[in-house]
């Protein structure tokens, strides 16, 4: 399965390790701890201005999620999750197959 997620915190965090607001309202810092988390993995990713996608079985691509989540709590009082997933059972390398199908097809246009 390929799954695309976004994930961000909002409002402010709690206790005393409380991190400080961007001025800019920026969440680069809470994202980049959340795409650590997808590159440890060691699962097939990729990251782009919005989305991060990551393949491989159910329950280790939802893990990642799960942990990723969780990287972003420090960040904020409350977590938004934008979660779109490709499940097509015996098919792996699609990360990649997907985008190279698409290229091979605007060649033909």
């Amino acid at each position: 399965m390929i799954v695309a997620f976004s994930v961000s915190p909002s409002g402010r965090p709690e206790g005393s390790a409380a991190r400080a607001e961007a001025p800019d309202g920026s969440v680069h810092d809470a994202v980049a701890a959340a795409v650590r988390v997808v590159r440890d993995s060691g699962l097939p990713n990729r990251t782009s201005s919005m989305f991060t996608e990551i393949e491989g079985e159910w329950d280790e691509v939802m893990g990642v999620v799960k942990r990723a989540v969780e990287a972003v709590a420090p960040f904020g009082s409350r977590i938004s999750l934008v979660l779109k997933a490709d499940i097509r059972p015996g098919h792996s390398g699609e990360l990649d197959g997907k985008v190279e199908r698409l290229e091979a097809a605007l060649k033909e246009l």
